[in-house]
């Protein structure tokens, strides 16, 4: 069970899952396999708050990160889900 929303703490950034199909379109939108993304693992407190939103997230999803960033503004990057 999660006690606290990690979600809500300003220094975490804006995280999404993306839905299955839309994942082939964003994979070659920024040109990269998917086993070639950086990971986050299932036990991450973030996934673990982001499945009360959206409910079990399989391993292998597409998760979206959107950062601010002092120079770019905003910048997207993406996390696939991987076993702990």
């Amino acid at each position: 069970m999660v006690r606290f929303n990690v979600l809500e703490h300003e220094l975490v950034p804006e995280h999404y899952l993306v839905p299955q199909e839309e994942e082939e379109k964003i994979l070659k939108e920024i040109g990269v396999k998917k086993e070639n993304l950086p990971r986050i693992k299932k036990s991450d407190a973030v996934l673990r708050v982001l499945e009360r939103k959206y409910g079990h997230i399989p391993v292998g999803s597409l998760i979206k990160i959107v950062r601010k960033s002092p120079t770019a503004g905003r910048i997207t990057v993406y996390r696939v889900v991987v076993r702990d």
